[in-house]
């Protein structure tokens, strides 16, 4: 298996493992491999950092720091990562949120603004349910005064 950082044209940088780099090839020239932020299939890889192995005697222990001395600056890799690591924990969430949804509430699919309407005025039992509706359909239940809430649906991926 390899890994890869990609990067689709709105600059979200995502990782997605391929069997080999042939594979990859394969699957973004077929537009299989679409951003997990925009869903955006045009992605490239984006830079990366090398994983290097160092074998354990290798290592040389650092000498502690002492007082009044300056640490040296984080090199710009590490700048840039604390959004990357802060997107993939949104990202995980959202996955969360998604199997918590899929396995407690009833999908409805694209009869979702009519079951809502029909929960709210009584006409069927109260349950949770989840599915589409237009824009226009979701402004029409919220002024109706129907609460319903909206949450961004990740794409499961293969890659």
């Amino acid at each position: 298996m390899i890994v890869f950082d990609l990067k689709c044209r709105d600059d979200h940088v995502f990782e997605a493992w391929f069997a080999d780099s042939a594979t990859y090839e394969s699957q973004v020239a077929a537009r299989e491999v679409q951003c997990p932020i925009c869903g955006d299939t045009k992605v490239a890889k984006a830079p990366m950092a090398p994983n290097v192995a160092v074998r354990k005697r290798d290592v040389r222990p650092q000498a502690p720091e002492t007082q009044g001395s300056r640490r040296s600056p984080k090199p710009e890799a590490a700048k840039e990562s604390e959004p990357a690591k802060q997107m993939a924990e949104a990202m995980r969430a959202l996955h969360a949120v998604r199997e918590v949804v899929e396995k407690h509430f009833d999908h409805v699919g694209e009869r979702f603004p009519e079951e809502a309407r029909k929960i709210h005025h009584g006409e069927v039992e109260k349950r949770n349910i989840y599915g589409d509706a237009t824009p226009e359909e979701t402004r029409s239940l919220l002024e109706e005064g129907i609460e319903i809430g909206q949450v961004p649906w990740l794409p499961r991926h293969d890659a």
